[in-house]
């Protein structure tokens, strides 16, 4: 009996175990292609389903999660002064990004796929893959040191009232990982709307505090290290006095392109040795999983074209005005900082909540290239806006498709 055969054989009865059944659906049609066959109509046969799909999605962002997990040691070393440079301490930056970023991506997959699993066997239908990629964006948008019972709620909020309430997988108007972030920003906004909140492992960001390290740090770490004959956390570490945790987009707010460069070269901008949500700062490792979802064509490509348009244009124009320092910001610098390019990657090219039309995904793009960056520049409180555009075009994104295919109707019926 083959590895197949065997799992078929122990499948559960879908009436008498729902949710049991749901389960085994899910992992099995994980592993293999699913066995049903198309009976009706013309179809395609191909072994790119959903799940593939959305797997794609996955292997693009893991440059991201290595370089996420490395990055929040990094950040955590060089508020303490210690370890700045690249291999310096390089195993304990990586133990301490694994203790803060398991946390994060065991939460939001298991509170995410329960409540998958739960709406699908209620329904009595399989369980849909689209938290797949949701459940492993999640945790790259979100500051390493977010409260584990804040991150559970903003999943029940964005799963239930994002996605389920609208019918599931596929029904949903706006971006869930998106909506995640959304509902922490306003219901908790010093988690993650702070310069401190990008520094993870100490009681607080300011100069003497102590390091917050728990037994994985001193006790299992410790222990392997010491064998290893390799550097130990140490508990006396502390925040350097001065330290203040800010980003290049807080610096630009108050002092323009030469504030950052102050702080940060342009090499660890592109680089992404700078604090800011875990999957966010590297651009290079963006870059090469934009280019994977595009090769692959999983991702449109003129949607991410349209927001470098919208960006762009929107730059030049606040350039010419340039009434504050963060006006005077080229568009190239624009790039180095912040989440515009993991946005335009990963989040506004989101096939279920973006528009559908090709002339429509230019318009969408656009506009949230141009709607990004003036709330990014114009906005005193929070200097980001990839966000708020995203899920702003979202909503409008059904309306841009209807006026693309009226136009095209328009143009038809002009030509008989």
């Amino acid at each position: 009996m083959g590895l197949i055969d065997f799992l078929k054989s122990i499948e559960p009865d879908k009436k008498k175990s729902p949710l049991l059944h749901t389960a085994y659906d899910a992992f099995f049609t994980f592993a293999y292609a699913p066995d049903t066959v198309t009976k009706g109509g013309t179809h395609i046969k191909d072994g790119m389903d959903l799940k593939r799909l959305m797997v794609t999605v996955v292997i693009a962002m893991q440059l991201c999660y290595l370089f996420g997990t490395y990055n929040i040691g990094h950040q955590h070393f060089v508020a303490a002064g210690e370890y700045l440079g690249f291999i310096e301490g390089f195993h304990l930056k990586l133990a301490h990004g694994l203790i803060k970023l398991l946390p994060i991506y065991i939460v939001s997959m298991a509170v995410g796929l329960g409540i998958e699993f739960y709406f699908a066997a209620k329904k009595g239908h399989a369980v849909e893959e689209g938290y797949l990629v949701t459940g492993a964006l999640i945790p790259l948008i979100m500051p390493p040191d977010l409260p584990l019972w804040i991150l559970t709620l903003s999943i029940v909020f964005a799963v239930i009232i994002g996605k389920e309430a609208f019918g599931g997988t596929g029904m949903n108007i706006w971006n869930i990982a998106l909506l995640s972030r959304v509902f922490v920003f306003f219901a908790y906004p010093l988690t993650i709307a702070s310069d401190q909140c990008w520094i993870s492992g100490y009681e607080k960001i300011s100069g003497g505090a102590s390091a917050d390290y728990g037994w994985f740090h001193t006790g299992f770490f410790n222990t392997l290290f010491e064998w290893m004959g390799l550097n130990t956390f140490n508990t006396a570490t502390t925040v350097v006095d001065g330290f203040s945790g800010a980003t290049p987009l807080a610096l630009a707010y108050e002092g323009g392109w030469e504030k950052v460069t102050s702080v940060f070269s342009e090499g660890q901008m592109i680089w992404g040795a700078i604090p800011g949500s875990i999957g966010e700062t590297n651009k290079v490792f963006i870059v090469i999983g934009a280019l994977i979802l595009i090769l692959t064509r999983v991702a449109s490509w003129r949607i991410m074209a349209g927001m470098l348009v919208g960006l762009i244009g929107t730059t030049w124009i606040l350039n010419a005005l340039g009434s504050t320092p963060f006006m005077t910001v080229t568009w190239t610098q624009h790039l180095m900082m912040g989440s515009f390019l993991f946005a335009m990657a990963f989040m506004a090219t989101d096939p279920v909540t973006a528009s559908s039309t090709d002339k429509g995904k230019w318009v969408y793009g656009i506009l949230i290239g141009f709607i990004g960056i003036i709330i990014r520049v114009m906005n005193p409180a929070y200097p980001e806006g990839w966000m708020l555009a995203i899920l702003l075009l979202n909503t409008f994104a059904p309306t841009i498709d209807y006026f693309v295919i009226e136009s095209n109707i328009k143009k038809r019926f002009s030509r008989a």
